[in-house]
C-alpha cells in the first residue's frame, strides 16, 4: 500500500472504531509483525482492534473494496508464521473479543469469542465440573487454536481442536457472516464446514464465536514418570500400551538433551535418561487397574524407573517441567532463535522416525532435542540455531527437509499441528498431489480477491502436483 492509501484507509477506519481501535502505531505494528518463530519479521500497514462480528465484517467489506489484506491475529503464539503479514494489510486483533458467552453444561457445549485463552476458559469451567481438553502447551487464544487445527498433550485421548468444534460464526471475505455448524452432537446435512474452516489459518474467513465441546472433570487423575535405557525402548513402550488398550489420557517423550534442560530450568533432579511423561483419568478402581497395567508393559520393555504423582501439586510440577521445555531450551542458549520440527507419522513408523530424527541431529551436530505427543505419531525436535551463522541454519534446513521427507514418505504428514503458514506451504504440492488444486479452488471461490492472510496456507501459484 502507498502511503497515500495507507492514510485513507486509516481514516476510515478511525471512523468506524475510534483511534484507540484503529492504529498505525510502529510499536503495535512491531507486535504484529512477527510470531515465536523463527520467521522474519514484516509489519501490518494497520492493526484493527474489534469487538463484534460486525465490525469484523464492515472491517473486511471496507478491506475487499481496496483489495486490502487482512490477517487475523489472536497471541502471536503460533510457529510458522500464520499471523505474519507479508503482504501488509490490516491485521485483526482478537483481545477484545474476549467473552465467554454461555457455558451450556448439559449439553457439554460452551460459546465463546476468538480472544479467549484456553486457560481463561478452563478457569471459568471448573465452577461447573467440567474442562476444555486441547492443550497445546502455550496459552493460545481458541480462535487461534481453531484457526492451526491445534493439538497437543492430551489429544490422544480426547482429540484435536477439529474434534472439539461444534459451530463457528465466521466473517466471509466479502463481509457476509455465516455459522458452519449447529448444537447438535451429529449431522448428515450438507458439506463439513467445520472441517473446512478448522485449520484454514484465516484464508478462509475470521472466525468470530465458537461452540466447543468440553467434558466432565475426571474423578481421579494420575501421572507418571517412567525413564528408559534408550528412545527406542520408551517409544516402543508407548506402542504396547496403546495396543493394550489403556485409556490414557496424556503419553510424552523427552529426550535425555530435553531432560538435561528441563533439571536446569525447572529446577528437578529428574533421571537424565529418555523419558516418558504420562497421565491417567478415570475412576478410583479403574484408575488402578489401568496404572497397574501400564507398570507391567513398561517394566517388560525395560523402564528403568517410574514414579506416580496422584496429588495435584506433583502433578502440575511433572507438567509444568514438560510445558516449559521450550522455554528451558531457550534460555538455556541465550542468543540463539528456537526452531521446532513438526511431524506426524502412523504409529507403525513411530520408533524408526524417532530414531532417524535422533541420529539426523547428531550427524548434523545441531543442538537440539526430541520430544512430542508420541500417543498420536506427533514429534518434534527443539532445535536451538544461531541465525547469524549461515551454515548451521543451511544444517537446520537441511534437518528439516530430511525429517519432512521421511514422514512422507511413510505416509505422514509435515505438520501434526503446528499448522502450515509460511514454513510448511512449500511441502503441500508433495503431501496433496492433485487434491491441492481442489483446496485452490475453494480458496478462490470463498476468497476471489485472495485478501484472506494470503500467501498462507494454500499458494494459488503453486501447482497440485509433484
Amino acid at each position: 500500500m502507498t502511503a497515500t492509501q495507507t492514510t485513507q484507509l486509516h481514516q476510515e477506519l478511525v471512523s468506524l472504531l475510534g483511534e484507540e481501535r484503529a492504529t498505525v502505531n510502529e510499536t503495535v505494528r512491531s507486535l504484529h509483525g512477527k510470531d515465536e518463530s523463527y520467521h522474519a519479521e514484516h509489519r501490518p500497514d494497520l492493526v484493527v482492534f474489534p469487538k463484534t462480528a460486525e465490525e469484523v465484517s464492515r472491517i473486511v467489506r471496507l478491506a475487499a473494496s481496496n483489495g486490502t489484506p487482512v490477517i487475523p491475529f489472536g497471541l502471536g503464539s503460533s510457529l510458522e508464521g500464520h499471523a505474519i503479514p507479508y503482504s501488509g494489510g490490516i491485521s485483526i486483533d482478537f483481545s477484545l473479543m474476549d467473552q465467554i458467552l454461555e457455558v451450556r453444561e448439559s449439553d457439554f457445549l460452551v460459546r465463546v469469542q476468538p480472544g479467549v485463552t484456553r486457560t481463561r476458559l478452563n478457569k471459568e469451567l471448573k465452577k461447573y465440573g467440567l474442562f476444555f481438553s486441547v492443550d497445546p502447551g502455550a496459552d493460545a487464544t481458541l480462535g487461534g487454536m481453531a484457526a492451526t487445527n491445534a493439538s497437543g498433550t492430551t489429544s490422544v485421548k480426547y482429540g484435536v481442536m477439529r474434534d472439539q468444534v461444534r459451530d463457528l460464526e465466521v466473517v466471509l471475505a466479502d463481509g457476509s457472516i455465516i455459522h458452519t455448524g449447529s448444537l447438535a452432537a451429529k449431522s448428515a446435512s450438507g458439506l463439513h464446514l467445520n472441517g473446512l474452516f478448522v485449520g484454514s489459518e484465516g484464508t478462509l474467513g475470521c472466525f468470530t464465536e465458537l461452540t466447543l465441546k468440553v467434558y466432565g472433570i475426571p474423578e481421579e487423575t494420575a501421572a507418571a514418570r517412567a525413564s528408559f535405557p534408550t528412545v527406542d525402548d520408551a517409544v516402543q513402550a508407548v506402542v504396547s500400551i496403546l495396543q493394550a488398550g489403556i485409556p490414557i489420557a496424556r503419553v510424552e517423550l523427552v529426550d535425555e538433551p530435553s531432560m538435561e534442560q528441563v533439571n536446569r530450568h525447572s529446577g528437578t533432579d529428574y533421571d537424565i535418561r529418555p523419558t516418558l511423561f504420562l497421565e491417567f483419568h478415570g475412576n478410583e478402581a479403574g484408575l488402578a487397574q489401568d496404572i497397574a497395567f501400564c507398570r507391567e508393559i513398561v517394566d517388560e520393555l525395560g523402564c528403568e524407573r517410574i514414579d506416580f504423582e496422584t496429588d495435584t501439586e506433583g502433578r502440575n510440577r511433572l507438567w509444568e517441567a514438560r510445558h516449559n521445555l521450550a522455554y528451558a531450551y531457550i534460555h538455556g542458549h541465550p542468543g540463539r532463535k528456537m526452531m521446532v520440527t513438526d511431524v506426524c507419522v502412523p504409529i507403525s513408523e513411530l520408533a524408526g522416525a524417532v530414531h532417524h530424527a535422533r541420529e539426523s541431529v547428531d550427524r548434523l551436530g545441531l543442538i537440539g532435542g526430541i520430544t512430542g505427543h508420541v500417543g498420536d505419531g506427533n514429534f518434534h525436535i527443539i532445535l536451538m540455531i544461531d541465525m547469524d551463522d549461515a551454515e548451521e541454519v543451511r544444517k537446520a534446513d537441511e534437518l528439516n527437509e530430511d525429517i519432512v521427507s521421511y514422514a512422507l514418505d511413510r505416509n505422514g504428514t509435515c505438520t501434526g499441528e503446528h499448522g502450515v503458514g509460511i514454513g510448511k506451504q512449500k511441502y503441500q504440492a508433495r503431501e496433496h498431489g492433485p487434491a491441492l488444486l481442489a483446496m485452490q479452488a475453494i480458496k478462490r471461490a470463498l476468497d476471489p480477491g485472495n485478501i484472506m492472510n494470503p500467501g498462507k496456507v494454500i499458494d494459488l501459484k503453486q501447482e497440485g502436483s509433484d
